[in-house]
């Protein structure tokens, strides 16, 4: 499709989409904000920059333009506007973490619809709460599955080792150190160079991330297995687990790719469930 004057080109090396890159690649400022706000008991927060929209912080922020985004209630307007004037984003090197709920389909037969949906609240509320402890933008909430990005600007150069960590904590946290987790979950994680930025329209813009590694990290989040973590190569060796004696490898046939996928397996000592 042939694109029109104005339109976003991610390919594309303007000088705003050096600035996006830079901003996404270092960002020492951004990362002491979000610590910053952090220390703010005012949830809910901004995915991005972590500024509180509860009492009673929230309040006063939104007088400095840091109140919810009208186009994305996810996100502070202080954020987005930054953002959307240059369409800032760029290719780098990042982190992405995928977990979903296993066996969701069995879990809303079992209860009711109530039930289920106070099931998924609380899976969603708690990976936020991980994910935004170990400095990675929650993505999205799809379903039964939670999206984490982590950017070297928040995360830091160790995006990778943070994802890993992030996603032994919310095994925990969703109680597989038990044989009975109350969200039972499978995580994939994978590192490589993804799209990362703001796509949409003025009425409705998100932060995302795109590309193939995107894809590789969902389908690795489905074919874990209850209480695994799967992590790429690429992932393991940038987050100093690739060397270690503990870890089964696997090589995975994933679903739309060529070639077999090898991954190591985490998990918290105890077997996974199928």
């Amino acid at each position: 499709m042939d694109r029109q004057p104005g339109d976003f080109d991610p390919r594309s090396h303007t000088g705003a989409e050096r600035m996006g890159r830079a901003d996404l690649k270092l960002g020492p400022r951004v990362r002491r904000l979000r610590r910053l706000w952090r220390t703010i008991p005012s949830a809910p927060r901004c995915k991005m920059c972590n500024s509180p929209f509860g009492a009673p912080a929230g309040p006063l922020l939104r007088y400095i333009g840091k109140g919810r985004w009208a186009g994305n209630s996810e996100y502070c307007s202080g954020c987005f506007r930054a953002l959307y004037k240059n369409r800032d984003g760029a290719e780098i090197d990042c982190t992405l973490l995928f977990a979903d709920i296993r066996g969701s389909t069995q879990l809303a037969e079992s209860m009711s619809a109530t039930d289920f949906r106070a099931l998924l609240n609380r899976f969603y509320s708690t990976a936020a709460e991980v994910l935004i402890e170990h400095e990675a933008i929650v993505d999205k909430f799809v379903g039964d599955e939670v999206i984490g990005i982590f950017i070297p600007a928040l995360a830091g150069e160790n995006h990778a080792g943070q994802a890993v960590d992030a996603g032994r904590a919310l095994l925990r946290a969703t109680g597989h150190e038990t044989d009975a987790p109350w969200a039972p979950i499978g995580v994939g994680i994978n590192t490589g160079e993804a799209f990362v930025g703001v796509v949409g329209t003025a009425d409705h813009v998100e932060f995302t991330a795109l590309g193939d590694n995107v894809n590789v990290t969902a389908r690795l989040a489905s074919a874990a297995a209850r209480g695994e973590i799967l992590v790429t190569e690429a992932a393991a060796r940038a987050a100093g687990v690739a060397g270690d004696a503990g870890p089964e490898r696997r090589r995975l046939d994933l679903r739309g790719k060529s070639e077999a996928t090898d991954v190591f397996v985490l998990t918290l000592g105890r077997a996974p469930v199928t």
